[in-house]
């Protein structure tokens, strides 16, 4: 009982440091042609590739929530649904299929999941806005906005190292008695 309490302890805080990892990312973007990028595909797709799908939710889509409440809250329950959906898939490939190649089963989740971001925010858009031109119009910064955050959370993940250094804090919370 207290390794699970332990290894919940750290799991838990983890999950809130992507959260607000997630909700910072969302408070600034690169400008661009009619509007902003936003980095903040970066951290779902890192969180949901090691996170379960319960916890990439709560980064994905509240995280986005909430960092479009306090910026700019038009589009913040597109925000919640989109990625939310996005961290759940890419986190159910990387969990449940294919286990024996994680790298490619997250692959094919945060192409997925990339995919879902670019429908979901164009319907969005043409949905808040009332205009699909609007949606037509944005549509090539979301496509590169997913693709970048797909990519960038994927070279984070398994190229820099952060998916070792996620399994070793999770499971020293296992095994070691942390004070």
């Amino acid at each position: 009982m207290q390794k699970n309490i332990k290894k919940s302890t750290v799991y838990l805080c983890i999950t809130a440091l992507f959260m607000g990892l997630n909700v910072a990312m969302s408070s600034f973007g690169i400008p661009v042609p009619g509007g902003h990028l936003y980095m903040n595909d970066v951290i779902i797709c890192l969180a949901s590739i090691m996170l379960d799908p319960f916890a990439a939710f709560l980064v994905g889509g509240v995280g986005a929530f909430l960092g479009d409440l306090f910026f700019y809250p038009l589009p913040m329950f597109v925000s919640l649904v989109t990625h939310g959906i996005q961290a759940v898939v890419i986190s159910v490939f990387s969990h449940y299929v294919m286990k024996k190649h994680p790298i490619i089963s997250s692959s094919i989740g945060v192409t997925i999941g990339a995919i879902i971001m670019i429908v979901g925010y164009s319907l969005g858009r043409a949905f808040i806005y009332s205009t699909p031109e609007y949606a037509i119009l944005k549509l090539p910064y979301q496509i590169l906005q997913a693709v970048g955050g797909a990519i960038m959370g994927m070279v984070l993940c398994w190229k820099c190292g952060i998916y070792k250094v996620f399994k070793r804090t999770v499971g020293m919370a296992e095994t070691k008695r942390l004070i």
